[in-house]
């Protein structure tokens, strides 16, 4: 397919602190979707699990179903297990027509956590980095298998935060891991989002699109803030509204076919989320016209 522009839900309700934009009905969150021009939307808490009834959710506001986050456990269980937890995720996306299933590794993670500062997030040793690739390798195989690629989403306060921990990743998965290219989160974890999108190319099967306040992180790292304390002062924001080269980033990604999507974990009460989503798509129809991805 085309390169299209999706959104994850995120820009309205926080997952991670589910009481940040708790108040807004789902319906609010796909009519401004369909307003600011978006085609489709990730999967959030407020969303149906059931194939007949996400499509009834989505289908007034003709907004596809992208895909959706899963938090695995292979640190603490066999990839067969995780295998079986993941079915009804996979069944769900695949019956909506999603080409790609978002894995983070969330067992020992701390983003969730307000009152844990980043720089207490876990980190592999060798055995665990070992252990955690050949489980996620077989997740890959086996999703790939049901027609969807995994895609790795790389994120603060986890054990694939810093462009050391992306290398190694990629180094020891085999390929049917692929990477989820997020640019605020390649940013802050120490990562140039070019550099990124260069080095793994071949690799890259979707992607995220934040941008980042460099003041607000700049506070955030000098007092040792939690993600979650961090996102609440405001130290993400849309594409074209920080201090990220997009044009840079997406010059890499030439051939890209797939869907590129906003994300802006913000306070809605502080940013409105229509008039941030309705920005950060007009930027990116910009930039991705201009390099020639749409």
């Amino acid at each position: 397919m085309a390169v299209k522009i999706g959104a994850n839900p995120i820009i309205w309700s926080n997952d991670d602190l589910q009481e940040i934009g708790g108040a807004t009905p789902l319906e609010t969150c796909l009519a401004e979707a369909k307003q600011a021009g978006l085609q489709g939307m990730e999967l959030g808490h407020k969303f149906p699990r059931q194939a007949d009834a996400l499509r009834a959710a989505l289908a007034p506001y003709d907004l596809e179903c992208v895909s959706g986050w899963y938090s695995s456990a292979l640190l603490t269980q066999s990839a067969k297990a995780e295998i079986a937890a993941i079915d009804a995720h996979v069944s769900l996306l695949s019956a909506m027509g999603s080409t790609v299933v978002i894995v983070a590794e969330t067992s020992n993670a701390i983003h969730g956590q307000i009152d844990t500062p980043l720089s207490r997030r876990p980190e592999l040793d060798h055995d665990g980095w070992r252990l955690f690739t050949e489980r996620l390798t077989e997740l890959g195989k086996a999703t790939a298998d049901r027609g969807l690629k995994l895609v790795y989403h790389h994120h603060m306060g986890t054990v694939v935060q810093s462009r050391d921990d992306i290398a190694r990743l990629m180094d020891l998965t085999g390929p049917d891991v692929h990477l989820l290219l997020d640019s605020g989160h390649a940013l802050w974890g120490g990562s140039d989002p070019a550099e990124l999108a260069q080095s793994y190319r071949n690799r890259v099967a979707h992607v995220h699109t934040k941008d980042m306040r460099p003041d607000m992180r700049n506070i955030a790292d000098a007092e040792d803030w939690s993600f979650l304390k961090s996102v609440l002062n405001g130290v993400f924001t849309v594409p074209g509204d920080g201090c990220i080269d997009y044009p840079a980033m997406f010059a890499h990604l030439g051939g890209y076919h797939g869907w590129v999507v906003i994300e802006a974990e913000q306070d809605p009460e502080k940013a409105n989320p229509l008039i941030y989503a309705t920005k950060g798509r007009r930027y990116l129809k910009d930039v991705l016209g201009r390099v020639e991805l749409l």
